[in-house]
């Protein structure tokens, strides 16, 4: 009887994992020496655009998307950057609120007066045409920029990070997660502790630090 060869089948074949050689999971949040130290790198920079672009993400908290697709009449009202703002988030329909704190008002307020434009026009205009604005694949890359800088490691934080960072701040020093909820805009309560990783340890610590 004739042998038959048999051929691998393509099937079987070893396939590279999407992820190999990356870091995946929940990008850190900056600690407040972090933000700091890019603060003062972004500055003895110039990089006045980039500044804004910062400030306004921590304390805006905004998802990238919503983000750079920011209006300066979202913004400033009779010339001036507003104390607070509010956005529809584009991921949920949803409104949300949020501060715009004297730091991040000095910054974008520099930014603007070098910028100028319409209260139509965006706040980060793409460099490839004033009719757009800023891709959330450049505010990604900035942003491995800005944490390289300061010795961090770019993999390990991304856009969330600073939508993480002030959040996770203020749980920290409240253990307050429906006040994280409402600034982050979430619908539902288990979104924000899943976001947060908030953990049995978390509730532990708050609990301990409360006396009867």
């Amino acid at each position: 009887m004739e042998k038959k060869t048999r051929f691998p089948s393509p099937m079987l074949k070893a396939s590279v994992p999407w992820n190999a050689g990356k870091m995946v999971g929940a990008k850190r949040a900056l600690k407040e020496k972090h933000v700091w130290a890019i603060r003062f790198w972004l500055g003895s920079e110039q990089r006045v655009r980039d500044r804004a672009l910062f400030d306004l993400a921590l304390d805006s908290k905004l998802r990238g998307c919503d983000l750079v697709s920011l209006r300066i009449g979202d913004i400033v009202t009779s010339g001036q950057v507003r104390h607070r703002a509010m956005v529809v988030q584009q991921k949920t329909r949803r409104p949300v609120q949020f501060e715009i704190t004297e730091t991040t008002r000095e910054s974008v307020r520099a930014w603007l007066e070098h910028r100028g434009g319409g209260l139509n026009e965006y706040v980060f205009p793409s460099r490839l045409s004033a009719k757009a604005h800023l891709s959330t694949r450049q505010y990604a890359r900035l942003l491995d920029q800005w944490v390289q800088a300061v010795g961090l490691i770019a993999g390990e934080y991304g856009t969330h990070s600073l939508r993480r960072t002030k959040v996770a701040m203020i749980y920290k020093r409240t253990g307050n997660i429906r006040a994280v909820q409402i600034l982050l805009g979430h619908s539902k309560l288990d979104s924000t502790v899943r976001y947060l990783g908030v953990d049995v340890e978390d509730a532990l610590a708050l609990s301990e630090a409360t006396d009867l």
